[in-house]
């Protein structure tokens, strides 16, 4: 038995959250696309008739470049991994080696994915202390003690919030972040504390997509954390080739 992507979808909540969750993900995309886009145009077509007739209509002067263009999209690149990275295990669109698990009997098998799922949830919890410890002090936090299991709070954790990033702008909330986060010091850039936001934030949704697929796996919903599409793209012909007729 193998979860199914429609397996996550089910009920209303189930469709609403995986509805926003598809959305967040084209919207990174799309912005990364326009931003490239309008770079490149402003870049090479600086001098062109399009960009004069836009500057008479605007009554503006374009800039030859977007300064901050390049950075903004590393930024949504960086958002698009690692909140895709969660969204794939939760559809199950990893991909992984089976070879040995599907040459196993079914209750080794079980035994087999059950300790896979184990040691990715262990390696999810050694990155989301990591991910935390890198994040917590650009927001003014404190990091966690212990080398790798964490012990407490390290109250002598350097407050970095008025660290900024080298060109995006402040887009709105600029006296909010300044009050709350740089003790009302004036920020020119927008905080690093925010893009670096999804490092613990995608980390967390990572590991709770993993304990969701451990659960189902433990109810018998799947019996994988992966997809195997050489499987079931095999399948697939096998049962399009019976429908026509086929020998």
């Amino acid at each position: 038995m193998s979860a199914s992507h429609s397996d996550v979808t089910r009920g209303p909540v189930g469709r609403f959250i995986n509805t926003a969750e598809e959305t967040f993900i084209a919207i990174l995309l799309g912005l990364m696309t326009v931003i490239t886009f309008v770079n490149v145009v402003l870049r090479y077509g600086s001098e062109s008739s399009f960009i004069h007739l836009i500057e008479r209509i605007t009554g503006r002067d374009l800039p030859s470049t977007l300064l901050w263009g390049l950075e903004t999209v590393l930024i949504l690149f960086a958002w698009l991994v690692l909140f895709g990275l969660s969204y794939g295990f939760k559809v199950r669109a990893h991909l992984g080696v089976d070879a040995v698990i599907n040459i196993a009997s079914a209750p080794l098998r079980r035994v087999l994915v059950i300790l896979s799922a184990l040691a990715c949830i262990a390696y999810g919890g050694l990155v989301m202390k990591g991910a935390w410890d890198y994040w917590a002090p650009f927001a003014g936090y404190q990091q966690t003690t212990g080398r790798i299991i964490p012990t407490g709070f390290d109250e002598s954790t350097r407050d970095q919030g008025w660290y900024e990033t080298e060109q995006v702008p402040i887009p709105f909330g600029r006296t909010f972040l300044e009050d709350r986060f740089n003790m009302g010091e004036e920020y020119e850039k927008l905080p690093r504390f925010i893009p670096y936001f999804i490092l613990p934030f995608g980390v967390a949704l990572m590991l709770f997509r993993i304990l969701q697929a451990t659960v189902a796996v433990l109810r018998g919903r799947a019996d994988s954390l992966i997809a195997s599409h050489e499987a079931e793209d095999a399948i697939e012909e096998a049962a399009a080739h019976v429908a026509k007729g086929g020998n």
